[in-house]
């Protein structure tokens, strides 16, 4: 009888047991018993194994009995996983991926306007909008003049456009947003790269040059109609700014496909936001005028040492003399709009609504008027002669 390590023989040769313990016969009549193991319960790897022995014995001597399985003691624990240390760059990994999704949440979030066209979906779109036309000719710039010089100096450096170079740059800038948002629109919200997100943002650089050219070019269209507007109540950089504000929105929803020019636009979009401001200027005026009747109770203070009865008899002589040289319609709306009448000063509108005519109508005509009267006024010097007076 000797022990030795038996490889596995032919399944066909092995008789299992449900102790998982078998006999295979061997060449020559012998028997031999070989235990085999459970792989998968002992967590070994997976390579056959087995314990064998033999004995020389008949086969009608041998006494067939079934092994014992041995089986793992419960007392035995499995030691615990070692932890696994986080690599150095691990945090970092962990950083990049924090700011790649914040940039991400805030590149989705950013609206996107562009004025839609049908030349943007047509094969040609990209020649038309990266081939700019020919330069005009530049032309000279007039020599600034008045209290502005410092700033009007650094105006007119810029070149005007042409109506080709405007209609190129309008153009360009609105195609570059809707390659943009289109591009954008393909992209997976949780799963843009960085590199999509790059390409995007390119796009959207690009067409804020083209949005800058065509600023700082029509500055000077701002300037011209802020002196028109300039009074005691709104200062000219005050209006200036208020304007250029006014110029950027309207370089955002100006339509080039219309085939009109931006001055036009600019200009109305330009005077409708300075109206805004001059009535919005006369409501908060109005709102902060005590109208409370137990203010007008209070006995007034003694006024300050001014013109006396004979010299307000003069100006309002000489006033009158001025209305009259007015047209009728001028006449009635200067009286009227300063309440010279006794009654409380009408706007714009009322005194539209009045003579049958526009609002904008009345405005210009009292413009026109007021423009006559100070002229008359410096031909009588009366400014000169109420300073003596004072």
């Amino acid at each position: 009888m000797f022990s030795r390590p038996f490889a596995p023989g032919p399944v066909a040769n092995r008789l299992q047991f449900p102790t998982d313990a078998g006999f295979l016969r061997e060449p020559g009549g012998r028997l031999s018993h070989r235990r085999f193991f459970s792989l998968p319960r002992y967590n070994l790897p997976a390579a056959a194994v087995c314990i064998s022995w033999t004995c020389s014995v008949p086969e009608e001597l041998a006494v067939i009995a079934p092994a014992k399985i041995r089986r793992p003691s419960k007392s035995r624990v499995a030691p615990a996983p070692a932890t696994v240390e986080r690599r150095p760059d691990a945090a970092a990994t962990e950083e990049r991926r924090a700011a790649l999704r914040a940039r991400r949440q805030a590149f989705f979030a950013r609206k996107i306007d562009f004025i839609p066209c049908r030349q943007f979906l047509a094969p040609e779109a990209e020649a038309l909008a990266s081939t700019p036309p020919p330069s005009a000719p530049a032309r000279p710039a007039p020599e600034p003049s008045g209290r502005i010089d410092s700033y009007l100096a650094g105006l007119y450096e810029t070149r005007l456009l042409s109506r080709d170079e405007e209609q190129f740059h309008f153009r360009r800038m609105n195609w570059l947003r809707f390659r943009a948002a289109t591009e954008r629109g393909r992209l997976d919200e949780k799963r843009a790269t960085a590199r999509q997100i790059d390409v995007v943002e390119a796009l959207l650089s690009a067409s804020e040059v083209e949005r800058t050219i065509l600023i700082t070019s029509n500055l000077r269209l701002v300037v011209s109609i802020a002196k028109k507007f300039v009074n005691a109540d709104d200062l000219f950089d005050e209006l200036v700014a208020e304007g250029n504000v006014a110029l950027m929105r309207a370089v955002d929803k100006f339509n080039f496909a219309l085939g009109n020019r931006f001055s036009t636009y600019a200009t109305y979009a330009i005077q409708r936001h300075f109206f805004r401001i001059s009535h919005r200027g006369r409501q908060q005026r109005r709102r902060f005028t005590p109208a409370d009747e137990s203010l007008r109770s209070v006995p007034a203070a003694e006024p300050a040492q001014g013109c006396n009865s004979v010299q307000i008899d003069q100006l309002k002589e000489l006033f009158t003399k001025f209305l009259g040289e007015l047209e009728p319609r001028e006449q009635q709306i200067v009286v009227a709009r300063f309440g010279f009448d006794g009654r409380a000063p009408r706007t714009f509108r009322e005194l539209g609504a009045e003579m049958g005519v526009c609002k904008e109508r009345i405005r210009q005509i009292q413009t026109r008027a007021m423009e006559k009267i100070r002229g008359m006024a410096t031909e009588a010097k009366l400014e000169q002669t109420v300073g003596d007076w004072l």
